[in-house]
């Protein structure tokens, strides 16, 4: 697989990342098993695919516990994503950033994943409570520890800004990631960003306004969060099909029946691209290659808890785009319905 590299210390990852969420938390708890999950962890490193994403607060905790029972044998081929900040509760999620609490979380992390170091350590969300500055310090002082190798930080509070109907040519008005560039500016004069994580795929490419220019202004990487659509722009999705309550889908306006089927034509296009590459290319890799054509720096991170999606996603690295498709990408309707 294409490596690339990101941040100011050139970390080199596989071109395409692998999100483990989905294999211990907020997608179908039915079916989540680990053995499977194992598998597909295995599957991803055997390709390349070595840009691990996880979080202390998926499960939580189990997904870092899942994990390290494969970094434990192949820490070596592993380049490890986790991220800090957040706590769940009954029925919330509430922000932490006490440096007290964030020197606690990295030492639980590590004996999870079962490691001596993490690769990129996120912070999840600011503490409102808390000065970002005193959480982001906190977390460079692990990095002079030894226990962390850089750090990145997640994307605040786009969702709740953005538009219905807009699309791969619709920019947003409004600043979507404004929030994110003051937090980003302001830690940046503590201790180096490597990357930002933020959403960013066919139909919600609003990362590419002004977030993807900020980070390519400084070196920085952008991990693409949930660059299939939380699974619809692979087209396997059934429109009504419904989804179980413990599935975050259950409650998203652009998964109702109605809306999953007013955007078919954004699927559609995929199908169309795909079919011009051959009867082995499918819209879940179209979509994928989109992004990773969107800048060197740029790392897609499809969230997945099967092998056979796992293999899927890495073939997506050898697919080149041409100008005619990406020309015909960039024509496709915006996606209908809010996010929110």
């Amino acid at each position: 697989m294409e490596r690339r590299t990101i941040g100011a210390t050139a970390l080199e990852v596989g071109a395409i990342g692998l999100g483990c969420m989905p294999m211990s938390w907020a997608y179908t708890g039915s079916q989540q098993r680990g053995e499977e999950s194992v598998r597909a962890l295995h599957a991803a490193l055997d390709r390349g695919t070595n840009l691990l994403d996880t979080a202390d607060m998926y499960g939580p905790f189990t997904n870092e516990l899942l994990l390290g029972r494969v970094l434990r044998r192949r820490r070596a081929d592993a380049f490890v994503s986790t991220k800090v900040g957040l706590l769940v509760g009954d029925q919330h999620v509430v922000a932490n950033g006490r440096p007290a609490y964030v020197r606690r979380a990295c030492d639980a992390s590590l004996r999870r994943l079962q490691t001596d170091v993490i690769d990129l350590y996120q912070l999840h969300r600011a503490d409102p409570e808390v000065p970002i500055e005193e959480t982001w310090g906190a977390m460079a002082d692990l990095v002079r520890a030894g226990k962390v190798r850089a750090l990145g930080l997640c994307a605040v509070g786009a969702r709740a800004s953005r538009r219905s109907g807009t699309g791969v040519g619709r920019p947003v008005v409004g600043g979507l990631h404004d929030g994110t560039i003051r937090q980003l500016d302001r830690v940046q004069q503590v201790f180096p960003v490597s990357a930002v994580q933020a959403e960013l795929s066919v139909w919600s490419p609003e990362a590419l306004e002004r977030l993807l220019p900020w980070c390519e202004a400084r070196g920085v990487g952008l991990l693409a969060a949930m660059p299939l659509g939380n699974g619809y722009l692979t087209g396997t999705l059934t429109t009504g099909g419904g989804f179980e309550p413990d599935d975050v889908r259950a409650r998203h306006p652009r998964f109702t029946a109605e809306m999953m089927a007013a955007n078919q034509p954004v699927v559609a296009g995929l199908r169309r691209v795909a079919r011009r590459h051959g009867p082995e290319v499918s819209p879940a890799q179209v979509a994928l290659a989109w992004v990773l054509s969107r800048g060197r720096g740029v790392i897609p991170v499809p969230g997945t808890k099967r092998e056979k999606w796992v293999r899927e996603n890495a073939g997506a690295s050898d697919l080149v785009l041409t100008e005619g498709d990406l020309a015909e990408i960039a024509g496709l309707p915006g996606a209908r319905g809010s996010w929110d």
